[in-house]
């Protein structure tokens, strides 16, 4: 099983930032729990990621709980369906890199 490469941008915001985070798209506290074992292979537990940076990560677990997250907003499409993740993202896109927001998104 191999994790996607590191890109050199958030792919949410799309910002050129240094230091990112992987986001397990179905978080790994659920990849134990059997309703996820059967809708998903242990390679997709293990590999739906994405590369993000810390304002975008702390933003995606602001506007869901972890198993709306494994459950509904499980591909970086559907989690852009989420207004405040959007708005947010949109937002935060036009700030240099190194920007980090004081203020949190709504849910």
């Amino acid at each position: 099983m191999k994790l996607p490469p590191q890109p050199d941008h958030c792919e949410l915001c799309l910002r050129p930032v240094a230091r990112l985070t992987r986001h397990h798209l179905i978080p790994k506290r659920l990849h134990r729990k059997k309703r996820f074992q059967k809708l998903f292979s242990r390679e997709e537990l293990i590999t739906r990621t994405l590369w993000v940076c810390r304002p975008c990560h702390n933003a995606i677990h602001q506007v869901c709980s972890e198993h709306e997250l494994g459950q509904y907003y499980n591909t970086r499409e559907r989690l852009m369906t989420l207004d405040p993740l959007v708005d947010f993202v949109d937002w935060l896109r036009e700030k240099p890199p190194e920007f980090v927001p004081k203020r949190r998104p709504r849910r």
